[in-house]
């Protein structure tokens, strides 16, 4: 007897693992592994870290990784549930499933958030207090009465923030400190950040409105959020552009890339995500964003 009850105990542990794995969203880890980069080369101007700034870079990055978007993804299934249950693409999620209770998530969130933290202390204060800020801000995009998610505009500021914690966050890791950034980078990752945001509410616009979540999807309507998408992606690549023209940050022997870049990831955004902005597309979309990002950080660095 005890030896089934042992390898049920074994499997039952293993799905609970997987499962909160895949709360965690681990592709969503790459956009902080990317930020995290970002930052080191603007730090840095080097690509690769070498040394102690190998082992640092490890542990931000797990730090802004599975453990900072497990504690914000978690307490977002927790209250998202009703929607996602008339979410074909959340079938299979944990939650919907019946794998895990809401009061699971609702405990995985707080155990992750305060992991977080507490994992961000060897890091510095600065980093610390802004990481902490970041799980609170992501609870407050999910938990009411708060709910930033349900409340139009808020929501879009709630995301588009990402687009300048993060890099600042490297910046912070390998310096120690705000000063200095380039702050003109930070309004480019606001604007990219909230192009890309908004395709992803129309997505679920449909689940979000039986559900009765007033998203910025639900209030504004798709085609409307697609151009205020198509609007903010543009404003990002033309400022890049104009950075590039002018030599500032943004190197200007990288105009022969923006030339070519820019109306791609224009007409790939306008393509790609108008009608039916699925998620694989809208990640084809982001991964198109990459490209000028990895041009920059070539042209910053002194070497490799």
């Amino acid at each position: 007897m005890r030896a089934p009850l042992l390898q049920e105990t074994r499997v039952d542990a293993s799905r609970f693992a997987r499962d909160v794995l895949a709360m965690s969203r681990p592709r969503f880890w790459t956009a902080s592994f990317v930020m995290m980069e970002l930052g080191y080369v603007l730090a840095s101007h080097r690509i690769v870290p070498r040394g102690p700034d190998l082992a640092l870079m490890a542990y931000a990055c797990l730090v802004t990784g599975p453990l900072l978007w497990l504690a914000v993804l978690a307490i977002n299934d927790a209250h998202d549930l009703a929607s996602d249950r008339v979410n074909p693409r959340k079938a299979d999620s944990p939650l919907v499933a019946g794998r895990i209770s809401t009061r699971g998530a609702f405990w995985i969130a707080v155990t992750a958030g305060l992991a977080t933290s507490v994992a961000s202390i060897p890091l510095g204060a600065l980093f610390t207090a802004g990481t902490t800020l970041v799980v609170l801000l992501g609870w407050a995009y999910s938990v009411p009465p708060v709910r930033l998610k349900a409340r139009p505009g808020a929501d879009l500021l709630a995301n588009a923030v990402v687009g300048v914690v993060g890099p600042l966050g490297g910046w912070v890791v390998f310096t120690g400190g705000a000063a200095g950034f380039p702050w003109q980078l930070a309004v480019l990752g606001v604007l990219a950040a909230a192009g890309l945001y908004l395709p992803t509410t129309a997505a679920d616009r449909e689940a979000d409105e039986q559900a009765g979540i007033g998203t910025i999807a639900v209030a504004l309507g798709p085609r409307a959020v697609f151009e205020l998408g198509f609007a903010l992606w543009t404003a990002s690549a033309l400022f890049a552009f104009f950075l590039t023209l002018n030599g500032i940050v943004l190197d200007s022997s990288l105009l022969p890339m923006q030339v070519v870049v820019t109306p791609v990831l224009l007409v790939l955004y306008r393509v790609l995500l108008r009608g039916d902005p699925t998620f694989p597309k809208i990640t084809v979309v982001a991964c198109a964003y990459l490209l000028p990002c990895a041009g920059f950080m070539i042209g910053y660095v002194d070497g490799f």
